[in-house]
Formats: C-alpha cells, sequence, structure tokens
C-alpha cells in the first residue's frame, strides 16, 4: 500500500518543480539571452556550460515571491528561499551549491551592466561540499575496456580508437567528439584541441593509439562518411556522435569487460591522469595535458594515487 502513495508523492514533486522550472517572464527571458550572449562572446564558455546556468537562472526566477517578481527585483531572502526549495527537492549539496554559483555569475553580470544597484547573493555562504574522490580503473580494467570492442566492425574499430585516444590523452568527451581530421596529426603523434574557455593545448599521442586512429581513418571512417565531414570521429549516420551516444557505447562496453564501477568518459579521463601521477609523472606536466587552469583541481590525482597505495597495502601486508 505504502508504494503507491510514494509514487504519487513523487510524481507530485516533479510535476512542482516542473511548473516552477517553466515559469519565466518575456523580460527575464530577453535578460537571460544577454547574459547568455556575455558568457559566450567575453568568457568563451561552452554551450553546455551556459545552458546549466540557464536551467539555474530559470529555476531561481520561477521561485521569486509574487510581489517582487522578476530577476533584476530579487533580494538576498529569495536567494536564500531558492536553496531551500532545491534541498526541499531532495537535490545535493553539490547541486545548491552550483545554483549559487550560477546566481553569482549572474548578478555579478547585472551590477557590472548597471541593472541593479546591489548584488543579492552577497553575503550568502556557498553549501559545505564534500569533494570525493573519483572512481579510477586500474591498469588491467582499462586494458579489459580497451579490448571489449569487436575490431572486425567499422563501429567497433571506430569504439577502439575513440577509446584508445580517450584514455591515451585524457581528452574531455565534448573535446573527442568535435576533434576534426585537421587536428590528427598521426605523424607527428599529437592532437591539437581547444578546451575549456577555448584555450589550445597540444597532446602527445602513444604508438598505440596512433596505430588504432590509423587504422580507423584508413579502415572505417571512409566507410561511415556520408557526403562530406571534417568530423574525426563518425556516427553510423555520418554525422558527429552525441556525448549521449558515446556514453551509452562505453557503458556497455564496461559491462561486455565485467567491470564493476559505473562507467562513464570521464571515467577514462581520471584514469589517464591518475596513472601518470602512479608513475612519478610531474603534476604540473598532467596540469598541461588535462588542460587544467588550476594546479588545485589536478592535485585531487595525488589524493587519489595515495588512497591507492593504502588500498594495496592493507591488501597485501600481513599487518594492513
Amino acid at each position: 500500500m505504502g508504494k503507491p502513495y510514494a509514487n504519487a508523492k513523487s510524481a507530485d514533486s516533479r510535476n512542482k518543480k516542473s511548473k516552477r522550472d517553466t515559469v519565466l517572464s518575456d523580460e527575464d527571458k530577453r535578460l537571460l539571452r544577454r547574459f547568455a550572449d556575455s558568457q559566450l562572446v567575453e568568457r568563451g564558455l561552452s554551450q553546455h556550460t551556459i545552458k546549466a546556468y540557464n536551467s539555474d537562472i530559470r529555476f531561481f526566477s520561477a521561485s521569486i515571491t509574487a510581489e517582487r517578481s522578476g530577476l533584476l527585483n530579487a533580494q538576498r531572502i529569495d536567494i536564500m528561499n531558492c536553496l531551500a526549495i532545491r534541498v526541499q527537492d531532495g537535490s545535493s549539496a553539490r547541486s545548491a551549491a552550483r545554483l549559487l554559483s550560477a546566481l553569482r555569475r549572474f548578478y555579478h553580470w547585472c551590477l557590472r551592466e548597471k541593472l541593479v544597484s546591489e548584488d543579492p547573493t552577497a553575503l550568502i555562504r556557498s553549501p559545505v561540499v564534500g569533494r570525493p574522490l573519483p572512481k579510477v580503473l586500474t591498469e588491467s580494467e582499462v586494458r579489459l575496456l580497451l579490448n571489449a570492442p569487436v575490431v572486425s566492425s567499422d563501429l567497433g574499430l571506430r569504439d577502439r580508437a575513440m577509446l584508445e585516444v580517450l584514455y591515451g590523452c585524457g581528452l574531455r568527451i565534448s573535446e573527442l567528439i568535435t576533434l576534426t581530421v585537421d587536428q590528427v596529426r598521426t605523424s607527428q603523434g599529437v592532437l591539437r584541441v581547444w578546451g575549456k574557455g577555448n584555450k589550445e593545448r597540444l597532446l602527445p599521442m602513444g604508438d598505440v593509439a596512433v596505430e588504432w586512429l590509423n587504422r580507423y581513418l584508413s579502415e572505417s571512417r571512409p566507410a561511415l562518411l556520408r557526403g562530406r565531414s571534417d568530423v574525426c570521429f563518425l556516427s553510423a549516420r555520418g554525422s558527429a556522435m552525441t556525448r549521449q551516444a558515446f556514453w551509452y557505447r562505453i557503458r556497455d562496453y564496461g559491462v561486455a569487460a565485467n567491470i564493476k564501477i559505473p562507467l562513464s568518459p570521464h571515467v577514462l579521463r581520471h584514469a589517464f591522469a591518475t596513472h601518470l601521477v602512479n608513475h612519478d609523472a610531474d603534476l604540473r606536466v598532467v596540469q598541461l595535458l588535462l588542460g587544467h587552469s588550476s594546479l588545485s583541481t589536478t592535485q585531487i590525482y595525488t589524493h587519489v594515487a595515495r588512497e591507492r597505495l593504502k588500498t594495496l597495502h592493507r591488501s597485501h601486508h600481513p599487518r594492513g
């Protein structure tokens, strides 16, 4: 008897949240478009990041009380109430922190544009968010994953090349699926990619990644090509792959390889960095390869390596 009520309660919560998300005045829509344009042009943020900001700001706009409707009329109490709503919806502290971060960026921009006289996010502390260590594949698990695609098919050979490049270069998924043929230099063993903030970096490829990439480019890509496309890794329709499509592919290969942790393209990026640190790579080199703007972001991989050493010690030492 408990389940129908629980399901109805959950559905009611989703409906309320959906209604809050969709209510937005024409003035606020125009304001958000201006903000999005400024972030794209001035800061070079990706469309994915801007979409996430807009989603959070829309959520906030719909939560503002009727007597102070509109983003430009919001006050500190409105932001506090919105954060409380997010928590009541069952969202994590990380989600609430992301919401506040989006609102800070938005109102800093409003203040600069003289659209508001004061910033309502001032003096609001961000929710405390613990930074979990990323799940990391062992080197043997990576080998199992890389061997999972059936390379006798065009799509299987494409996937093997994508996995080898993803792990061999530590790319973000957005960098992988938007990679063009012109960015690939297999003769020199390098890739030229543009990461967050449109920052360019030159990445070395290992011999194994070069070998599989050459095989794909000469054997499978011509078979997948429909018309003209400069995208390196093509879908079965001859167009660029989506993030979701490759996420599903890597998840299925993880199941086929009997890997226990949930897989995503970012897990291979974590494995790339962690295995470099495990093999004594300089942390600043790892930072450059990953395209991190701050060394503090890269330092998490030293913690991952230490945790791995502790696990090995406990498993193998007689007094562990």
